[in-house]
């Protein structure tokens, strides 16, 4: 699984993503958009806590779920450096098969995991839960990469990372037609002693325009509120790269 073996790395190749301002954001959705007081949170695909921890910090409940069970060990670990070890509850699950213990007031799913979800079923399954879980009315925020970063920043490009110890390739190959982007990544961890050892996964995403996330959306229940290139609010459309949405739970 990419996520396990890049866990150890993969905040400081994430290291330009300001959660808390992001964190902010969804704050601001929540007043904004609410039409309940929210308390209990759902942050699916948390991958090292840093959105669970931001949202939790801002005085949400927070239950972190995620597949890899390398990224919540170092989630947890996090959470206990700031004093929130008791506080949120951790599932390692996946996000279409997912069971909580009972409703929440709003969900989110940041840094483009809905994209990770590669066939309409997958997207379904996920979106039928979230519905499932949210008390009526509640929010489900999101993010999309957007048709832009697919055809422009993934594309057919290769990029390097480096870090302490660590050295990276991601290279892309994006198929226009079936709206798939395959990456390949290398990874040549320091074992300390001169030699690298030397890891490989393959991963995909599928480009989702607005359209199609509205369409999903609808049959599992959830109401399109709006969608957001920025968190200063302007109107997202498929030519961002980036693509905050915000859905409704209605039943």
């Amino acid at each position: 699984m990419i996520y396990g073996m890049l866990a150890p790395f993969y905040d400081a190749f994430n290291g330009d993503i300001d959660y808390e301002a992001w964190a902010d954001f969804i704050a601001n959705i929540l007043k904004r958009h609410g039409r309940v007081k929210p308390e209990l949170g759902l942050d699916l695909g948390c991958g090292t806590g840093s959105m669970t921890l931001a949202l939790q910090s801002r005085g949400f409940d927070m239950t972190g779920v995620d597949y890899s069970a390398e990224m919540l060990n170092i989630a947890r670990e996090r959470a206990e450096e700031r004093g929130f070890s008791d506080k949120i509850l951790w599932l390692c699950q996946d996000m279409t098969e997912f069971e909580l213990y009972g409703t929440v007031d709003f969900a989110v799913c940041a840094l483009d995991g809905i994209n990770h979800l590669t066939t309409p079923k997958s997207l379904d399954k996920c979106f039928n839960l979230v519905h499932n879980y949210l008390v009526p009315e509640g929010l489900f925020i999101f993010d999309i990469n957007g048709k832009a970063k697919f055809e422009n920043t993934y594309s057919d490009n290769t990029y390097v990372f480096e870090d302490e110890g660590v050295f990276c390739v991601w290279e892309n190959s994006y198929d226009e037609k079936k709206e798939l982007c395959d990456f390949l990544l290398t990874v040549f961890e320091s074992d300390g002693a001169g030699k690298y050892i030397r890891s490989e996964e393959l991963q995909r995403e599928r480009m989702y325009t607005l359209g199609a996330i509205k369409r999903h959306l609808s049959r599992a229940g959830l109401e399109f509120v709006g969608a957001y290139s920025d968190f200063e609010y302007k109107e997202g459309c498929d030519s961002d790269e980036r693509i905050y949405i915000v859905a409704r739970c209605k039943k």
